[in-house]
């Protein structure tokens, strides 16, 4: 066990592994990240890169797992919806892409050694986590779109509706902070 640890203390030591594991990146390489990311999706799938339409996808899935049928829902009764939902969770590209940043958020934490569960301070932090979760989930549905897909996405194809969307999501988050400091800090 002790060459275990004493393996893991080379790794974590390693001036590479800090550098490019352990550190945080600055803000630019992630920009350009991202851009490049858009890019990439863009030109391989034709379609601008987004998350919540796979997470509604994933929802049906697990609706129909559990014996329910969403053929006749009009937000699946198409045939492109009813092909995306027939050829399943690894041939559609968008849930590939949204469980590889689950999964790269989970391992960029561990990594970094910065994973931690945190105690629950109340249970008015799980109201506040359970409504914000669940009004941002309706807000980027009713949006076509979250940050990215409607606010990213749109601005990267020099769609107006992509800095209208900007606007009031920076607005947002100022009256979301507020709300969060008053009654939840």
């Amino acid at each position: 066990m002790s060459s275990f640890k004493e393996t893991m203390k080379k790794i974590t030591s390693n001036p590479v592994y800090v550098k490019w594991l352990k550190d945080a990146w600055p803000y630019l390489t992630g920009a350009i990240l991202l851009s490049l990311f858009q890019i990439v999706t863009l030109a391989t799938t034709y379609t601008a890169w987004g998350v919540t339409g796979p997470f509604t996808n994933w929802g049906a899935w697990i609706y129909e797992l559990f014996g329910g049928s969403v053929d006749k829902w009009y937000y699946f009764s198409s045939e492109g919806m009813q092909r995306t939902l027939n050829n399943g969770f690894l041939a559609d590209g968008g849930s590939v892409r949204n469980a590889g940043v689950i999964l790269g958020a989970l391992l960029a934490v561990l990594f970094a050694s910065q994973f931690k569960i945190k105690k629950i301070k109340s249970k008015k932090q799980v109201i506040a986590a359970i409504l914000g979760g669940l009004l941002m989930g309706y807000g980027a549905r009713i949006a076509y779109g979250c940050n990215i897909g409607a606010f990213y996405s749109g601005i990267a194809s020099l769609s107006l509706s992509g800095w209208v969307f900007g606007i009031f999501l920076f607005l947002g988050a100022i009256v979301g902070s507020k709300l969060l400091v008053k009654y939840f800090m």
